[in-house]
């Protein structure tokens, strides 16, 4: 009998709305004319999750499996609420949908959940310590009907990054939320490697978007930078933590591009589209039953992304080495997404 996740979730009172109805198939193969139905559960709305969902449809259209040709689409947010990632995971399985992708690790573990007695594959993206997160073991094996890929964070490089940009610095503050398993495994990986580079991690643990600004405005008294995770509920109220970090005249760096484009000074991230495309490759031979997600190791990008804000540094007074803007893909302008 598979182990089921518990991650202290309970279920949402709230309904799903009805979006599209899905077609049942338990065949292990099907031929290329095949029309699919995929549920795609987001656990936040902002740009890195965005940019996984289109670079999901992008890998699976590269495979020659198009929404709106061949394959339907059912897409839910459940706006960081646990519950809600539930439900939603629940709603899909109820639809028999052909396969669910879940971006970002409550949403996948949802749908480990509420799928593991079907026939329904999952296919996650956006999920930092997946062996954490209880859906693969220690050597990366899929622990029953699920695969995907991960955004583990490069954190040497985040920190070998931060050294030379601040070659005074020694605090380095981390806001995230506690029952993201993702944020807390990435902590204790920032723990494991700051004291290499002469830093000491000052961490603040919250538990919804509301703590974002009383943790911001204590957090920037206390630290010379903050570098920001993929924690989506941090990453939901990142302007939040950019208003006190600008006002203490400090830097935030982020973990992916549109946190450097939206306000953060640098980061040595990921790619969350290639990310993206990477997963609906591995979702295309699963639909079209080249391989199954049962037999699929998790993969991950294993090469960093730089990138940078001028304008960012200007406003702090910061001079970005030659060195560094040279590998980075440098913006010049703040852009805020809308919310």
């Amino acid at each position: 009998m598979k182990k089921r996740i518990v991650a202290g979730m309970m279920v949402a009172m709230m309904a799903i709305g009805a979006v599209g109805c899905g077609n049942a198939s338990s065949d292990s193969k099907k031929s290329s004319d095949t029309e699919y139905t995929i549920g795609i559960a987001q656990f936040a709305e902002h740009g890195s999750l965005d940019n996984c969902r289109e670079g999901f449809l992008e890998g699976l259209k590269e495979e020659g499996i198009v929404e709106g040709e061949n394959l339907t689409v059912l897409y839910d947010n459940a706006q960081t609420d646990t519950g809600t990632a539930s439900t939603i995971a629940d709603n899909y399985v109820s639809k028999k949908v052909d396969m669910i992708c879940a971006i970002a690790t409550p949403c996948a573990m949802s749908a480990y959940n509420s799928a593991m007695n079907t026939e329904i594959p999952v296919v996650y993206t956006a999920i930092s310590d997946p062996v954490a997160a209880q859906l693969a073991d220690d050597d990366g094996n899929s622990v029953g009907n699920i695969t995907g890929t991960s955004d583990a964070l490069p954190v040497k490089e985040q920190l070998e990054m931060i050294r030379e940009l601040m070659p005074d610095a020694k605090k380095i503050g981390i806001i995230y939320t506690t029952s993201e398993t993702n944020s807390v495994s990435t902590i204790e990986t920032y723990k494991e490697y700051a004291p290499d580079y002469g830093f000491e991690i000052v961490e603040t643990g919250i538990n919804t978007i509301a703590d974002v600004d009383m943790a911001a405005a204590d957090m920037v008294s206390k630290v010379d930078c903050i570098t920001n995770l993929t924690d989506n509920t941090v990453v939901s109220g990142l302007q939040t933590v950019l208003e006190h970090a600008n006002q203490a005249n400090i830097p935030v760096f982020g973990s992916e591009v549109e946190q450097v484009k939206n306000g953060c000074l640098a980061a040595a991230g990921i790619d969350y589209k290639k990310l993206g495309i990477q997963t609906g490759k591995m979702a295309a031979k699963i639909l079209k039953g080249q391989a199954k997600a049962s037999e699929m190791p998790f993969e991950k990008i294993t090469d960093p992304s730089y990138y940078a804000n001028t304008e960012v540094a200007d406003k702090l007074g910061i001079d970005l080495p030659n060195t560094f803007t040279e590998k980075a893909e440098v913006f010049d302008t703040i852009t805020v997404s809308e919310e």
